[in-house]
């Protein structure tokens, strides 16, 4: 860094070699002083508009495509930092992580400042938060989704990772709010120390937010909020909590209840979230980035639960190399428990041998269940596998990769995109 020209350092330990001319600054946490210094050195852009976090396992992405949609709906200029892009009011950029480093964060929320945005929503990962890339924003509000099994590799234990999601709270200013999931065991515990203003959201229980499932299809769901119906294109009861949390932090922010129901009707899915495509002969193939076990048995359950008992359910499933493996067992269960049909295949084995993160996956099937499944290593194959099994009214799911467009072997990215392929699949089957 010297030689780059570096005229002082921030380190956690001195140096040996104390070069003459050059500043040392010795912090407890080089990560903490990184993300501050970024926020000073953009002028703490996050304290001139309302930033809301986004925070759980599953749900994030949604929730904070959502509140951009809607926001951007009623007139307001808006800001993204997400899973899947960046958006600064209209202007796209590409996502590399769940939540950017500190530097890149206040990068884009000082273009959200110059571009006049009025609100922000943003995914915060547990990586994110153990790494202090959040530390030194000032946040409107923050919103607890959901805690399920992942992200074990990173995190020693399901209570460390819990924590941290909690710390997310425990840092939140009296100014703010703190929205959680009430119907989530996990729920009430991230509120316990937070200084925000306490809200909670529930499809089950008493919340401060409720909303009543009327009727599901596969085109959508009518809800009841406070004696209105509405309804909205969004599809499964994990959709619907989603929903639920983006009424309640729209009231938060201000918005009048009519402008919220009225603009929610209007909501797209967003890409590679239960995002679906039907053939012309009848078939329907669904697309969900669902990764972890909680996220392919809510989609599973949804599926189930809104056809008619006379289709297939055929599901297309593989997990991530250089993750963690203790969800393979796990995801294959509940595939092969949920489904008429579960094909096996790769999804990002990375350095990892495919055939023996499939192996691993196998070890999860019960016996009575083994009929039902099928491995396929190679994921073009097993797209048209389950497309060739399928019969006119059978629902096809695709898992895992969602809104990814590549496969990653042995660090190179290919690219692969499983919309692309079953719609491919479902052209091929119509010519012939």
């Amino acid at each position: 860094m010297i030689s780059l020209g570096a005229i002082a350092i921030i380190c956690e330990v001195f140096p040996s070699d104390i070069k003459e001319g050059i500043t040392y600054v010795q912090v407890d946490d080089a990560n903490v002083a990184l993300a501050v210094m970024a926020s000073n050195f953009y002028e703490n852009p996050s304290t001139k508009f309302p930033l809301v976090g986004v925070t759980g396992t599953n749900g994030k992405t949604t929730i904070a495509s959502l509140l951009y949609q809607l926001f951007y709906k009623a007139g307001y200029k808006v800001g993204l930092l997400s899973t899947v892009k960046v958006l600064v009011d209209k202007v796209e950029f590409k996502a590399t992580h769940t939540t950017p480093d500190s530097v890149a964060i206040n990068k884009y929320l000082d273009m959200m400042l110059d571009a006049g945005v009025e609100f922000c929503f943003m995914e915060v990962s547990s990586h994110g938060i153990h790494q202090k890339r959040t530390e030194g924003l000032k946040f409107a509000g923050g919103i607890f989704t959901n805690l399920s099994h992942d992200h074990l590799d990173y995190h020693d234990t399901f209570a460390e990772y819990r924590n941290v999601k909690k710390s997310f709270f425990d840092s939140l200013p009296k100014s703010a709010f703190a929205l959680t999931n009430i119907d989530d065991k996990n729920g009430n515990f991230m509120l316990q120390n937070t200084k925000a203003k306490k809200k909670t959201y529930a499809l089950k229980t008493v919340g401060d937010y409720k909303v009543k499932i009327l009727e599901k299809q596969i085109s959508g769901t009518l809800i009841s909020v406070d004696g209105t119906e509405v309804w909205t294109k969004l599809i499964g009861v994990f959709n619907i909590y989603n929903l639920t949390a983006i009424i309640a932090t729209a009231d938060l922010l201000g918005l009048e209840k009519l402008e919220i129901l009225t603009i929610v009707s209007q909501l797209e899915s967003v890409s590679g979230r239960f995002q679906y495509v039907i053939s012309e002969e009848g078939n329907t193939a669904i697309i969900d980035y669902a990764h972890t076990p909680d996220a392919l048995k809510n989609v599973l359950e949804t599926i189930n639960d809104i056809r008619t008992g006379n289709e297939k359910v055929i599901t297309v499933v593989g997990c991530g190399g250089d993750r963690d493996a203790t969800k393979r067992p796990k995801m294959a269960h509940i595939a092969s428990q949920l489904s008429t049909q579960a094909i096996f295949t790769s999804d990002n084995p990375r350095s990892e041998n495919p055939q023996t993160i499939l192996d691993e996956m196998e070890d999860g099937v019960s016996p009575e269940n083994y009929r039902k499944t099928l491995t396929v290593l190679d994921r073009r194959q097993a797209i048209k596998t389950a497309c060739k099994l399928s019969e006119t009214g059978d629902i096809i799911l695709i898992a895992g990769k969602g809104h990814e467009n590549y496969q990653e072997v042995n660090g190179v990215r290919s690219h692969f995109d499983d919309l692309e392929e079953v719609t491919n699949c479902f052209n091929q089957l119509k010519k012939n």
